[in-house]
């Protein structure tokens, strides 16, 4: 008699029942629930429970997305992942990363509508805050050819050691996959650092300063999408050392390098954009004369 529990054969995976979903959503609830509620702390009976809920809330959203990952991990290693399986997930991820180049394109439509527009008649309460000029009248900007530059260099530095893991991976150099991922995870770490600088020192203020809210917008969530690329990369060290990862099947590994590249090309517009074009003609910090 055949094995009732025996895997199918055919190319498809049929998902087990699994509880993440539901949990998952019960969480964003509470984390929704408690973030409305603390900011309206002082106007509500239960406005006391906002933040206790919501600390509960993104707790409990991060232990969901770790378990339903390692569920997935799970299914890839045990043979679940097909190359059809594979196929469907490469598309699931080409459309996530469309997805987030059309949320970058609304914090670009934002800065060039600003910047661009900013004598309009209509829109004359811009102008009381642009002086009909871009960068604002009075606006000192940061230099582009400073530490934007340096991050630039270091981002396009750590696309050429995660496409250097990728290829070690391929064939099945584990030492080359180690180091270069390692080299990419240190390098968006100094990424970071190194805005977290600019930032800190910043001539401008995200209030008050229609330069400075599209400024911090446009690069504050990109970078972080650089944090969230570094745990991705980090994770995907991690599997690495522990013997994971195929040459032949690696959607993971894979994965992390499209997000990582597609942060990467994201920041070579924000520099050619906001950080040269958009600073052009202004004072820049520090500067003399």
């Amino acid at each position: 008699m055949a094995d009732a529990h025996a895997k199918p054969h055919h190319d498809y995976h049929l998902v087990n029942p699994s509880p993440w979903p539901l949990v998952g959503s019960c969480f964003a609830f509470l984390t929704a629930l408690g973030l409305i509620l603390s900011m309206h702390a002082h106007e509500m009976a239960l406005g006391r429970f906002g933040l206790p809920l919501l600390g509960i809330g993104i707790a409990g959203v991060l232990y969901v997305m770790a378990s339903w990952w390692m569920d997935v991990v799970h299914e890839a290693e045990t043979g679940d992942h097909t190359r059809v399986v594979q196929i469907s997930l490469r598309y699931g991820m080409i459309l996530f990363i469309a997805s987030e180049v059309m949320f970058f394109v609304a914090w670009f439509w934002a800065f060039f509508d600003a910047s661009l527009f900013t004598n309009e008649a209509i829109e004359y309460g811009r102008v009381a805050f642009t002086g009909g000029v871009w960068p604002p009248k009075g606006t000192e900007v940061l230099d582009p050819l400073n530490l934007p530059l340096l991050n630039t260099l270091i981002l396009l530095t750590s696309g050429a050691t995660v496409t250097w893991a990728h290829h070690a991976l391929l064939h099945n150099d584990r030492d080359g996959l180690k180091a270069g991922l390692t080299l990419t995870i240190l390098l968006g770490l100094s990424f970071t650092c190194v805005q977290g600088w600019e930032y800190a020192h910043a001539p401008f203020a995200f209030k008050n300063s229609i330069y400075g809210a599209t400024f911090f917008m446009a690069t504050g969530f990109h970078g972080v999408h650089v944090i969230i690329g570094t745990i991705f990369l980090i994770v995907c060290l991690v599997r690495a050392q522990a013997g994971q990862f195929k040459p032949e099947q690696h959607l993971g590994f894979e994965f992390a390098a499209w997000y990582w590249h597609f942060v990467d090309v994201v920041w070579l517009f924000l520099f050619c954009c906001i950080y040269v074009w958009g600073s052009w003609g202004a004072t820049i910090e520090g500067a003399t004369g």
